[in-house]
């Protein structure tokens, strides 16, 4: 199997926990501007140091299942796992919240703290 096999495989996950969160918690462009933010952030830090410790020769790559293309010293398959973990995490993250800024109770029914008591 190619590391872009591989890499892709394990892209499938976050992408569908990610558009089930984008479904579920109807998230907006906000929350996909921050993810996108945080994403190349660590694409960013995942080319200079990828291409740091593959210059120091401390890992190397079976050539034949490389696609060839580089950034740098680093080949493109190695930008899949950041991208991966900058969407999965925040979807995660976005899932677990137990309420969510414009989110409506069940049925469209107040909060029992937004209800004024009557006496």
């Amino acid at each position: 199997m190619s590391y872009l096999a591989l890499a892709g495989c394990f892209l499938a996950i976050p992408v569908a926990v990610a558009a089930y969160a984008t479904w579920r918690r109807r998230l907006d462009g906000r929350w996909w501007a921050a993810t996108g933010l945080t994403i190349a952030g660590l694409l960013v830090l995942t080319v200079v140091f990828d291409n740091l410790m593959i210059a120091a020769d401390l890992f190397r790559y079976d050539e034949e299942l490389l696609t060839g293309w580089r950034v740098g010293l680093a080949p493109v398959e190695d930008l899949i796992w950041p991208v991966a973990a900058g969407l999965l995490l925040p979807s995660v993250a976005a899932l677990l919240e137990p309420g969510q800024a414009g989110q409506v109770g069940q049925a469209g029914q107040a909060r029992p703290m937004d209800r004024e008591e009557s006496p």
